[in-house]
C-alpha cells in the first residue's frame, strides 16, 4: 500500500521499555512497553510509525489572561492506533521484532492483522494529505495523528517551542510565548502579556 510514495513496512516491531516519543513544558506523549509499531518508509528510509498499544498524551493547552484560565488541559489515553511521523532516530534503537505472543496480547492473530489496521490509519491520514520527503527530514518538526470519537483525526504538530493541536472540538497554538485557542464559541490571543478574546456573539475583550 503506497501513500503519495510513502509505504508502510511489514514487519511489526515492539518497544523494549516505556518511551517519551515528544516532551515540552507543553505536554508529553509516550508510550508502554511492548506497543506494537510497524513502520512507515520513503524510498527504504523509515519516516515514521504506526503504533497501539498503551500510553498517554498530556497537553496543557490553558491560556491564563486577565478575565481567567481559559483551554484545559488535555489528557487522552492513547489505546488504539496512532500515527507518527518525524526524527525518529533515537526510537528506532528501542524495538525489536514482535513475537506471535506480542501480537496475541493486542488481540492480533498474525502480523496481517496488525499491518491492516495501520494501512487503514495511513488510508486515512494521507489520503487528504500530499506528504514529501523534505517535510520529515526535520522541516517540520513531529507530526501525531490520533483517532477520535467522531471517525476522524486529531492533529498535534511541534517543532521545538512551536505545537500545533487541532481535535474535534478546539485549536490550540502555541510559539515563543504566543498564543491562540479557538474552542467553544470564542478565540483567545494573547502575546507579550497582551490578550484579547472574541466570544460567540463577536464582543471582544483586550486585556494588558
Amino acid at each position: 500500500m503506497i501513500w503519495q510514495k510513502y509505504e508502510l513496512d511489514k514487519e511489526v516491531l515492539k518497544a523494549t521499555e516505556d518511551m517519551k516519543l515528544w516532551q515540552t513544558e507543553k505536554g508529553i506523549i509516550e508510550i508502554s512497553s511492548s506497543t506494537l509499531g510497524t513502520a512507515i518508509k520513503l524510498d527504504n528510509r523509515r519516516k515514521g510509525y504506526v503504533f497501539h498499544g498503551h500510553g498517554k498524551l498530556l497537553l496543557d493547552a490553558i491560556v491564563e489572561t486577565e478575565e481567567g484560565a481559559i483551554g484545559k488541559s488535555i489528557e487522552k489515553e492513547l489505546n488504539e492506533s496512532f500515527l507518527m511521523l518525524g526524527d525518529i532516530e533515537e526510537i528506532q534503537q528501542h524495538l525489536t521484532k514482535a513475537s506471535k505472543e506480542d501480537l496475541s496480547k493486542m488481540g492480533y492473530e498474525n502480523q496481517q492483522g496488525f499491518i491492516a489496521r495501520a494501512e487503514d490509519l495511513c488510508n486515512q491520514f494521507f489520503k487528504k494529505r500530499v506528504h514529501y520527503d523534505k517535510h520529515f527530514n526535520g522541516g517540520y518538526g513531529l507530526i501525531f495523528a490520533f483517532p477520535n470519537e467522531a471517525g476522524k483525526l486529531d492533529i498535534l504538530v511541534a517543532k521545538g517551542s512551536k505545537l500545533v493541536y487541532k481535535a474535534m472540538d478546539m485549536l490550540f497554538v502555541s510559539k515563543e510565548g504566543k498564543v491562540v485557542l479557538k474552542s467553544q464559541g470564542e478565540v483567545v490571543c494573547k502575546k507579550n502579556g497582551k490578550s484579547v478574546i472574541i466570544n460567540q456573539d463577536e464582543s471582544v475583550i483586550i486585556k494588558k
